[in-house]
């Protein structure tokens, strides 16, 4: 992955730490319905700059416009939320949650995106994941931001 700033492997890093097996972070763009990915674990399955549409639904509702962490911790909770569901559980992940990332009073312009085995995203995990998304957040920022 060239031209990749330097924060995005190093939250991948941390992140698989923790127990991420699938780790992308996409930018948003409402106004044009869809989300790109910035960067990837899986590339084949998930290439850079490739696009999902932003549904204006309940996903939506929760993490873009409320700017709160969504969480499904079995295929049944995500699967009406992401299209791709089959190709997520194909790859054995059963778990997902969405961390989105917003300036100091602005809209939520990307989200951290990490998948794992059913039931991982725990409360003190989660709260992890949290930290850790926090932590970089200037950095995201000012790289994708």
């Amino acid at each position: 992955m060239t031209d990749t700033p330097d924060v995005l492997p190093a939250l991948h890093a941390a992140a698989a730490a923790l127990g991420t097996r699938l780790f992308t972070v996409s930018t948003l763009d409402p106004a044009a319905g869809l989300s790109r990915r910035a960067y990837t674990s899986h590339p084949r399955e998930y290439p850079v700059q490739g696009t999902k549409p932003m549904e204006r639904d309940a996903w939506f509702a929760h993490c873009v416009e409320g700017g709160r962490t969504f969480v499904a911790n079995t295929p049944a909770e995500f699967r009406d939320h992401f299209f791709d569901h089959a190709l997520i559980e194909s790859l054995g992940l059963g778990s997902a949650a969405n961390i989105p990332v917003a300036p100091d009073g602005g809209p939520v312009t990307l989200t951290v995106n990490l998948l794992a085995e059913a039931g991982h995203f725990t409360a003190e995990r989660l709260a992890a994941y949290q930290a850790l998304v926090a932590r970089h957040r200037a950095a995201l920022l000012a790289a994708l931001g």
